[in-house]
């Protein structure tokens, strides 16, 4: 069993979920469906990834209730503003042919624009008239948050931000924690090879008997993050959910603190837009 996160509204989040990227949307169905079946419970997709209708027909398919499974969508960037998001959760919903969704993001928050705080009102009645559980952001810096908490109502249940050890955002982290925002990490695993091939990295997974992506995302669950690592096959996405029989001590944990280089490999939020 996968632990939950509780957010902000009560609202419980498994901490480990099954991230959905550049999976076609005719191969989509059959790697959630094999995610499922090793165990995960949450399933991470924007209308960007252009998936989504596979991602539903995968969780009815699933045979779970639908209370057991956690699913996530994200605003795209070309739907902000009040009425267009509205009306773009309208079109995310019905690709997923679902009644709900258990958290919805704006995915970037295009400060260019200027247009995140209206977005997220819409996104507050989205919450209101419970077709999604809860509501977050993601790629949020710390102005962006400011803005939403000095000018809205309800604060963000999630920031998905680009997150790994070459990019550890302790600042960032450190206002989640602050003010109750659970910190969600895209890329978990940042570049794979580059990351995993450091010396520090290569001695924690020998010490622990686990591959090198095991010790980086359970690096993720020591450090409270929730984590969303990818993959369509299926002994990695075996991999990628079996770290909940070891743990990192201190040691680990500081050794890792030393490979932070503040390497963003995405966009930068304060510029795309």
């Amino acid at each position: 069993m996968v632990p939950a996160l509780r957010l902000n509204n009560d609202v419980r989040m498994p901490v480990l979920g099954f991230g959905v990227y550049q999976i076609p949307d005719g191969e989509v169905e059959r790697a959630v469906h094999t995610a499922f079946e090793a165990g995960y419970r949450a399933v991470d997709t924007a209308t960007l990834y252009a998936n989504e209708r596979g991602v539903g027909a995968a969780v009815r398919a699933s045979g779970l209730p639908r209370e057991e499974l956690f699913v996530t969508t994200k605003l795209w960037n070309t739907e902000h503003g009040h009425d267009r998001a509205l009306r773009a959760f309208d079109t995310s919903l019905a690709e997923l042919r679902l009644d709900y969704v258990d958290l919805y993001l704006i995915h970037w928050p295009q400060p260019g624009q200027d247009r995140y705080v209206e977005t997220w009102r819409a996104l507050e009645k989205i919450l209101a008239d419970g077709r999604a559980r809860a509501i977050g952001v993601s790629n949020f810096q710390i102005p962006h948050l400011r803005r939403l908490l000095a000018e809205t109502e309800v604060v963000p249940a999630v920031n998905q931000v680009e997150l790994h050890p070459h990019l550890q955002q302790a600042e960032l982290r450190g206002f989640h924690e602050k003010h109750g925002i659970v910190t969600e990490a895209w890329r978990p695993l940042g570049l794979g090879p580059d990351l995993f091939g450091t010396e520090v990295i290569q001695t924690v997974a020998r010490k622990h008997g686990r591959t090198p992506a095991q010790v980086v995302l359970r690096w993720h669950l020591e450090m409270g993050h929730a984590v969303i690592p990818k993959s369509v096959t299926p002994r990695r996405i075996a991999e990628n959910i079996d770290l909940f029989d070891f743990e990192l001590d201190s040691q680990d944990i500081a050794g890792i603190a030393t490979l932070e280089q503040g390497r963003r490999l995405g966009p930068d939020p304060d510029r795309l837009g």
